[in-house]
């Protein structure tokens, strides 16, 4: 089992700045990608940024140029920086993280953090 607890989300004005954190534990030896997804109210939950064990990011057209993933494979975390932030990034943001298994690639969520950026 994989635990994800994530930090970092609150209230910011447009034009603002925020920085999301996760950090893994349990079996954290065979994790591999691992990204931060989002459901804002009404909405499907969607895809925000993903990056892999290597370092290769992956953006949502929306948060391109804006937001920024990165993570540490040594501490198992996985940061989001946003910057230029839009009332429409107001949203539960959560954490994602993808481990190998003899029976195939399960999906590991956290439980959410909350970011609202008011206009």
């Amino acid at each position: 089992q994989v635990q994800l607890v994530e930090s970092g989300g609150g209230l910011v004005q447009a034009g603002g700045s925020l920085t999301l954190s996760c950090a893994a534990s349990g079996s954290t030896f065979s994790i591999d990608a691992m990204g931060w997804y989002r459901r804002a109210p009404g909405k499907q939950r969607e895809l925000v940024a993903t990056i892999s064990t290597g370092g290769s990011a992956n953006y949502a057209d929306s948060v391109k140029g804006r937001f920024t993933i990165s993570r540490d494979n040594v501490k198992n975390t996985v940061s989001l920086q946003m910057n230029s932030l839009k009332p429409e990034d107001t949203a539960v943001y959560y954490c994602n993280a993808l481990r190998d298994t003899p029976w195939g690639t399960r999906a590991y969520w956290g439980q959410g953090t909350q970011v609202t950026v008011s206009s």
